[in-house]
């Protein structure tokens, strides 16, 4: 999980590569939930969360 201060710093390419991991990760969570329940299911939510503010990041300097 990443914070937005985090994020904040990151560059562009940064972003896209942290999007990438996150993304990878959250399926990755998901199928291991399907095959046997996690220990913190709330991990799926706190990824997603994370895939949301980097879009938003993402989106917010291609406004700049």
């Amino acid at each position: 999980m990443m914070k937005q201060s985090e994020i904040k710093e990151l560059s562009v390419s940064d972003l896209q590569e942290a999007l990438t991991n996150s993304q990878a990760k959250l399926n990755e969570l998901k199928l291991t939930h399907q095959v046997s329940p996690l220990d913190n299911p709330s991990q799926i939510k706190e990824e997603r969360r994370t895939i949301a503010r980097i879009y938003t990041e993402i989106s917010k300097r291609e406004l700049e």
